[in-house]
């Protein structure tokens, strides 16, 4: 077995929570964009970072007390960006993404990833992995919030779709080269994951859920901010030194999601939501959010998919702010 998997295997978690906020009481805040979508039946860079960015999310965030790192676009470099594969090239920008993630949590910043999708996940994952003051890798856990389990491995999955398997190629269960790729060098112990709201999963992807240590929160938990909401994030507290929140905006009510093709019956509004995330950024141990797969453009043509991410990513700087 490696090395560092032992050591973090067997390392108590550390008191590595950050503050995030400034001497005047301001949050800092490090939005970043990562466009590829390693998704080989859409456009390999989809515009929706740049669509949430061009909306105006600067000014929400300083509205809602933050102030704000200048924003980067996740891109390869020259010889990356000749190398062949959509797959492999989402596995380089996941390391960028990932290098950029560990400057900012080093520096005091919160991350809030603007993401194509949900494959960007082990970039994220990766980087609050590596963002400790020694090489020795911190414990990292998820709260994933989608209206789909994404733990589909190669195996299970019905559509063959990469954004359907992040969660399980975060957790070691296929794809071990494109988890390398991104930078997550040790993976998440399935305990280390909370799933929240999840309600449409493929047959054999529902029963590697039911023998995994994955644990759930409803969609009810959510909207009444219930107390499992708090058990899970102190359960994780006690077992990681830092806790990435992902959602995917299908999670969401469909009417705030119309553009999105993967919408769901039976989701929380964003201001439901918003509420939930407030409740779990209160922890120290939060070190970043990602907001992945938010309709742009001509799927969004009322600004109801831009203004649900805008709230949610409000709700989480309120919990900060009230920790």
């Amino acid at each position: 077995m490696n090395k560092w998997l032992i050591l973090a295997l067997l390392t108590p978690a550390l008191a590595t929570a950050q503050k995030y906020e400034t001497s005047d009481g301001k949050i800092r805040v490090a939005p970043v964009k990562m466009p590829y979508s390693g998704a080989r039946n859409v456009p390999e860079l989809s515009g929706g970072p740049d669509y949430l960015e061009e909306g105006g999310v600067v000014q929400w965030i300083e509205e809602a007390g933050g102030t704000v790192k200048p924003i980067p676009t996740v891109k390869l470099t020259e010889a990356e960006d000749k190398d062949y594969g959509e797959w492999h090239r989402l596995g380089l920008a996941n390391a960028h993404l990932g290098n950029i993630v560990a400057e900012n949590e080093r520096e005091g910043y919160l991350t809030v990833g603007l993401l194509a999708n949900c494959s960007s996940l082990s970039g994220i994952l990766g980087g609050l992995q590596r963002s400790g003051p020694s090489r020795r890798p911190l414990k990292i856990g998820l709260v994933f919030i989608d209206a789909h389990g994404d733990i589909n491995t190669p195996e299970t999955t019905l559509s063959g779709m990469l954004g359907g398997m992040p969660v399980a190629v975060a957790a070691g269960m296929c794809l071990r080269n494109l988890r390398l790729e991104s930078g997550l060098d040790i993976p998440l112990p399935e305990r280390y994951i909370v799933m929240g709201a999840v309600r449409d999963t493929d047959p054999l992807e529902q029963e590697l859920l039911d023998r995994s240590e994955v644990e759930h929160i409803s969609t009810d938990d959510i909207r009444n901010r219930s107390e499992k909401i708090h058990a899970q994030m102190e359960r994780l507290s006690s077992l990681v030194d830092k806790i990435y929140i992902h959602i995917d905006m299908d999670v969401l009510d469909p009417k705030e999601v119309a553009g999105h093709p993967l919408t769901v019956p039976n989701g929380p509004t964003s201001m439901e939501l918003a509420g939930a995330l407030t409740e779990m950024f209160r922890y120290e141990k939060a070190a970043a959010l990602g907001i992945a797969s938010t309709p742009w453009g001509d799927r969004d043509t009322d600004g109801l998919s831009r203004q649900a991410a805008y709230n949610l990513i409000k709700g989480a700087i309120q919990g900060i702010k009230e920790r």
